[in-house]
């Protein structure tokens, strides 16, 4: 059997198990998800191996950004499921007088989840739960850029699951091809911007609604009154965790010039605190992916000034964090999204100028801004139009259940995260259950019908 067939055979099985109607029954979904928050915890090292193995992340990181995250949102669509999943009944207009109005969620169907390379673990296994808990039937596609998670995904799976109820197919784009391919209802994709309007594309063509999370160059704003040290440590964390290989990092700072020597000093003091003098013997240092994105990566190097960093090891794949002074707008390293532990450095004069330099690029996933200044932060956040971000922080509005998570634009579409999950892979389905007691005669055809209807819907 070839992979065309062998995933038509998956997809045509989720099918007919979903047309069962057993992943309607919430207490059927709670049973899935308790028993999947089971072999993951079981399984823990194993993740940890993992990501080590791939990304040579650390067990603090890997735990922090992938594992803890998947437990969290685990733990709080167990806790709340079954209040989500209850038909909400909504108010009733004038003209619908004996009526009742309801909202019922219904899963969609069969969804496919296409994980993307960065975040290998938590990125397929947070839209699955979201998935899960909504009823639906799925099929996960893990990036063969991160061999070792892709394999372990699909071991635990096959572990927890029925493959009728979730299924995990390893490959490389040939896989998501094929997948993209078959009549699915939902298909949700984390990855580039390019591929993202393929997966569209593709998509349209048998009218399948998708999600987008996609990416591009996410603005940090320094303004003047920021206290530099705190905000170069966060900054630090949020550009240079997992090599900088993160969707929402600071993609490059806009610094006010009246502080840009001392806010580059702070930023120089962070990494070195971070990551020692010399972050290519760290071991705790994490790997580009592959060598096709350090040969791109390294190919920025020579932007602008270096301040600092710079040194890489092309055998382990390994590129300091790095802070490129004097950059201009014309560079390559600010042609694209960087993904990479390259941080380039502007300036402004006021924060209008900054605030008009990003809305002449695309609407980026995330933006994040340092200031003390209420009015300054009310200006920049009704002015910008992005996916999420933080006030005097970086990548934190990802750690909760309670905020939506996703991109505007070329950033991506439809968010994700708790309840957000819940209703991105739920149908909201509208009912109007009438009574029977009385009838309104006037609806009808007759000679008074039009009069009472003005009363009632006038303007």
């Amino acid at each position: 059997m070839n992979v065309n067939d062998s995933i038509a055979a998956i997809v045509s099985a989720q099918q007919r198990y979903f047309r069962q109607n057993i992943t309607r029954e919430v207490d059927f979904r709670l049973q899935q998800l308790t028993k999947l928050r089971q072999v993951l915890i079981a399984r823990e090292l194993e993740i940890v191996e993992a990501l080590r193995k791939d990304l040579n992340k650390s067990e603090q990181e890997a735990y922090t950004t992938e594992i803890g995250m998947v437990y969290k949102e685990l733990s709080f669509i167990i806790k709340n499921l079954k209040r989500w999943a209850k038909p909400k009944r909504v108010r009733t207009a004038l003209t619908h007088i004996g009526s009742k109005s309801m909202v019922y969620t219904e899963p969609y169907g069969n969804v496919l989840i296409i994980a993307p390379w960065n975040y290998p673990w938590q990125l397929a296994i947070s839209p699955l739960i979201g998935a899960l808990a909504a009823g639906n039937t799925a099929i996960v596609k893990p990036s063969e850029l991160t061999p070792c998670v892709s394999k372990l995904i699909t071991a635990i799976i096959e572990e927890t699951f029925e493959p009728q109820y979730v299924a995990s197919v390893e490959g490389g784009p040939e896989v998501s091809e094929s997948l993209l391919n078959q009549r699915m209802d939902y298909i949700f994709f984390t990855g580039s911007t390019k591929v993202g309007r393929i997966v569209m594309e593709t998509a349209s063509k048998q009218l399948t609604p998708v999600t987008l999370e996609l990416g591009g160059k996410s603005p940090c704003i320094v303004h003047e009154d920021a206290p530099l040290a705190l905000a170069a440590s966060r900054i630090a964390f949020g550009k240079y965790t997992n090599a900088g290989q993160t969707c929402v990092a600071p993609d490059y700072i806009l610094v006010h010039s009246k502080v840009k020597e001392s806010f580059i000093a702070h930023l120089k003091t962070a990494i070195t605190s971070f990551y020692g003098e010399n972050p290519l013997i760290n071991p705790d240092y994490g790997r580009i992916v592959s060598e096709k994105h350090f040969e791109r990566l390294t190919g920025f190097l020579n932007n602008g000034t270096l301040r600092h960093g710079g040194n890489t090891s092309r055998e382990r794949l390994l590129i300091e964090p790095t802070v490129l002074d004097d950059i201009t707008w014309e560079m390559p390293v600010m042609e694209e999204e960087i993904f990479g532990p390259l941080c380039p450095i502007l300036t402004y004069e006021n924060i209008h100028e900054a605030v008009q330099a990003i809305n002449a690029r695309p609407k980026p996933l995330a933006l994040y801004l340092f200031t003390e200044n209420e009015d300054v932060q009310d200006y920049v956040l009704s002015s910008v139009s992005f996916g999420g971000g933080c006030v005097n922080d970086t990548l934190m509005h990802l750690a909760t259940p309670y905020l939506p998570f996703g991109g505007v634009g070329e950033s991506g579409m439809g968010s994700y995260h708790g309840e957000h999950s819940f209703h991105t892979f739920s149908h909201r389905k509208s009912v109007l259950k009438q009574t029977n007691r009385f009838d309104f005669k006037f609806r009808y055809p007759s000679k008074n019908g039009l009069a009472i209807l003005k009363k009632f819907m006038k303007p």
